[in-house]
């Protein structure tokens, strides 16, 4: 996956201290877990200069008011709660940022918090971007010529182009906008040929889905007029390949190692998880979860659009007819290399990130001041998601690490009091039944005991 290699950074100046930006030597390194919450939001604030008033939103009784809800979906009866949680010291190209992610399933959020930092001791990821290009698809059916069709687009696509910005000429002010027009041949499908016209739109900051929709629909007349046949279909494309984002990592291998395991042996191993993924569809399914589970609680927490980004990730990953994996890894040289390429529609304004606050506040705590830069971060998110999985697979297995903090879920599932609760996880953990019944089970013995002391 050479192409992963070719890291193109957006545009901001990443060499240059931000507000929410945070020097090598001051990235956190103190694992929240250990504190009370009311310093894990104490240290929060003073990791992203974001302030404590505004922190301390993040635990107020409603995460999302219903009267917003309502005014975001139909039939609104309620809201759903997620944890959200920060993964710290992820350095990409020379900053550290705090993560925030919002997910259901346990170690997503620890796992991401230690390979980031085997990665930030060997340097920290290298990570770039392309332009933010959108494709917009008007679908043409009985277009007598296509040849013919190709040319007489050519020649007014300057003018549909132009009808394209006058949609919304706030875009094309901040100096984005409509960008040129493909054409496909699709000679055999199974209601005949088809013409499709690509309307290839810089959102700049924006996720992108509602500008394209409405400039496709504007513009698609004057295609009928300039190609023949009848218009269908007018939508944006979910598969952003125009506007990919990519991440490094190069390890030295001595950094990989641990308990029984030399980290020489680690690199190869997971060198050789990667070719098993890279040849078998069936794995490489699991091993790209695996990376979208850190790309898609970003996704979540700052209000984007998690199932786009993973419907043009499926897709770009089945680019060549064979379903493969979004990253590689490589040992060169005593160093494990890792480097990933995706699809990544993301946005930092727009849509309904002007209605939510928690993504709003997200937004400010990871520190990005443009798309591209959420893009890239993400990127990395997913890199190192994918080197804790595969780190746990090929040395003491996914489930020790994952099944440890879902006892945790399962002790407060069973009703542990604040009191009990580290003593029946460790319990729980020893019997190796990782198990609601079990948890129930351990609780009452250890009432039990507590009572007749």
């Amino acid at each position: 996956m050479e192409s992963a290699g070719k890291l193109v950074r957006s545009g901001a100046d990443q060499s240059v201290n931000r507000p929410n930006s945070r020097r090598p030597s001051e990235a956190p390194r103190e694992r929240l877990q250990s504190l009370p919450h009311e310093l894990r939001l104490e240290r929060l604030a003073g990791w992203t200069g974001v302030p404590r008033d505004d922190v301390d939103t993040l635990v107020t009784p409603e995460a999302l008011p219903f009267e917003t809800a309502d005014r975001m979906i139909e039939n609104a009866v309620g809201v759903l709660g997620l944890p959200l949680g920060v993964a710290l010291g992820v350095r990409v190209n020379g900053i550290d940022r705090v993560v925030p992610m919002a997910v259901e399933e346990p170690s997503v959020v620890a796992a991401q918090s230690l390979a980031s930092g085997i990665v930030r001791r060997a340097g920290g990821f290298e990570a770039g971007s392309d332009a933010p290009h959108m494709l917009g698809q008007i679908q043409l059916v009985g277009v007598a010529d296509p040849q013919a069709a190709r040319a007489r687009l050519a020649e007014v696509a300057p003018s549909i182009l132009a009808e394209a910005d006058a949609v919304h000429p706030n875009m094309a002010r901040r100096g984005g906008g409509a960008r040129r027009l493909e054409v496909r041949s699709l000679p055999e499908t199974a209601c005949g040929p088809m013409l499709v016209v690509h309307l290839v739109v810089d959102v700049g900051d924006a996720m992108g889905a509602n500008a394209v929709n409405s400039m496709v629909e504007a513009v698609a007349p004057r295609v009928q007029a300039a190609v023949g046949g009848q218009v269908r279909l007018r939508i944006l494309s979910n598969l952003a390949d125009q506007r990919l984002a990519r991440a490094r990592a190069s390890i030295p291998v001595h950094l990989l190692g641990g308990g029984r395991f030399d980290g020489a042996e680690v690199a190869d191993r997971i060198h050789e998880a990667w070719a098993f993924a890279d040849a078998d569809p069936y794995r490489a399914t699991t091993h790209n979860k695996g990376i979208m589970n850190g790309v898609d609680a970003v996704a979540i927490a700052t209000g984007n659009d998690w199932r786009g980004i993973e419907a043009g990730a499926h897709a770009y990953a089945a680019r060549t007819g064979h379903y493969r994996p979004l990253s590689a890894w490589e040992v060169r040289d005593g160093r494990l290399v890792g480097t990933i390429e995706l699809p990544m529609a993301v946005g930092i304004v727009g849509g309904n990130l002007e209605l939510n606050p928690r993504a709003r506040l997200a937004l400010r705590l990871l520190g990005v001041r443009s798309g591209r830069e959420l893009a890239e971060v993400m990127a990395a998110v997913g890199l190192a998601q994918n080197l804790a999985a595969l780190r746990a697979l090929v040395t003491d297995g996914i489930q020790r690490g994952h099944m440890a903090l879902h006892a945790r879920g399962l002790a407060a599932a069973a009703g542990a009091p604040p009191d009990l609760c580290e003593t029946l996880v460790v319990r729980l953990v020893e019997s190796g039944e990782i198990k609601l019944a079990k948890a129930q089970e351990l609780l009452a013995t250890l009432q039990a005991q507590g009572e007749m002391r």
